[in-house]
């Protein structure tokens, strides 16, 4: 299951995404904003992050300007491994050696075919393992060390 979550300025690739990520029929939950009033991207982030966290079946997409916001939120929460990217090379890395399990992208920066075609490299990779996951389990060490 992917879930999804924009603030005001990802909300147009955000419905873009929606529509290319169930022409390919993946299982979307959208938790919003829907609407292009004003929002805090903080209280979607954190929200997306928290459900990606809980259970590592899920995975998300977070959208806001231009990303940086939604990437730094998201990164707060322990288990989670938000990569902010804007080539389809480090959309494909963040999943072969990141296993970064929530996508952010801005989108102020990206027009609607670039965002499919990154969400597409991130979707389409697999995680490495190997030497990637001693390290993913040294982040984990640093989560524990500040994160009680």
């Amino acid at each position: 299951m992917i879930i999804i979550a924009s603030d005001h300025g990802g909300l147009n690739l955000k419905d873009a995404l929606l529509s290319y990520l169930s022409r390919r029929g993946f299982e979307v939950t959208d938790i919003g904003t829907n609407s292009s009033d004003s929002v805090d991207y903080p209280d979607f982030g954190q929200k997306l992050a928290e459900m990606v966290a809980a259970d590592p079946s899920r995975s998300g997409i977070l959208i806001c300007g231009t990303g940086i916001g939604m990437s730094i939120v998201a990164n707060k929460v322990p288990g989670v491994r938000a990569a902010l990217v804007t080539d389809p090379f480090m959309a494909s890395m963040a999943k072969q050696h990141n296993n970064a399990n929530v996508l952010v992208l801005g989108g102020r920066v990206l027009d609607e075919q670039k965002a499919c075609d990154l969400a597409g490299a991130w979707l389409d990779a697999s995680f490495e393992g190997g030497r990637h996951q001693n390290r993913l389990d040294k982040i984990t060490d640093v989560e524990n060390k500040y994160c009680k």
